[in-house]
């Protein structure tokens, strides 16, 4: 974020070192997992004492909840490039995939396994949820009116408090929901390894996993 020069030289400085500090934990994320991230470790990398990093950040947990806030809000920023030219569930679809990707641990911070003791607090939702929003807007505008009502999307048309009040159709509602687990689960999957060595194109499955939601 460019420095408007609105700050003073001391907050430019402080604003430096925990971006610093966010690059070094990172580096340790994608070395070892978010669940052996280190802020004494962090400190001896940067020639700090551990009393002087907790200036900047109060502790492991502040941290983590800085690098998850930034981690939803590229893919937030990321979700809006790909519909900015109109809502469309396969634009957001490889867009997902894309930014995955390009960086997967922070991909798996984001929707691999919890870090143990770690307890996210609930603004971290909000941008989670305009995610979801821009999705559910995509699957809104594919789905034809008087499109059939299935019997789980007239169950998700009573249970509807993960789209955070999202005027959906319920055909909607589970378009949106079935793109999200299925992408989401041959993501984790292909990032954690595990089509590795059975001999197919991860990206091939990808696309016609991708074409059978659009078909559905």
């Amino acid at each position: 974020m460019a420095d408007t020069g609105t700050r003073t030289p001391r907050e430019r400085y402080r604003a430096q070192v925990r971006t610093e500090i966010k690059e070094r934990a990172w580096e340790q994320i994608a070395a070892a997992g978010a669940s052996a991230l280190s802020l004494n470790a962090i400190a001896k990398q940067m020639g700090l004492s551990g009393p002087a990093l907790y200036r900047y950040y109060a502790g492991r947990d502040e941290l983590i909840t800085e690098l998850i806030r930034d981690a939803y809000r590229s893919l937030a920023d990321t979700f809006a490039a790909a519909a900015a030219p109109g809502p469309d569930p396969a634009a957001l679809a490889h867009a997902l995939r894309t930014w995955a990707l390009a960086d997967p641990q922070r991909y798996f911070l984001l929707y691999g396994t919890p870090v143990p003791g770690y307890h996210a607090p609930g603004d971290t939702t909000a941008i989670s949820q305009e995610i979801m929003a821009v999705l559910l807007d995509a699957c809104a505008a594919a789905v034809p009116p008087g499109a059939e009502t299935t019997p789980f999307a007239a169950h998700l048309d009573t249970h509807r408090q993960w789209a955070q009040g999202h005027d959906t159709p319920p055909a909607a509602l589970h378009r949106a929901l079935s793109f999200w687990t299925r992408l989401h689960g041959l993501l984790s999957l292909e990032l954690a390894g595990h089509f590795t060595g059975m001999g197919f194109d991860a990206e091939q499955f990808y696309a016609a996993e991708l074409a059978d939601l659009t078909r559905a």
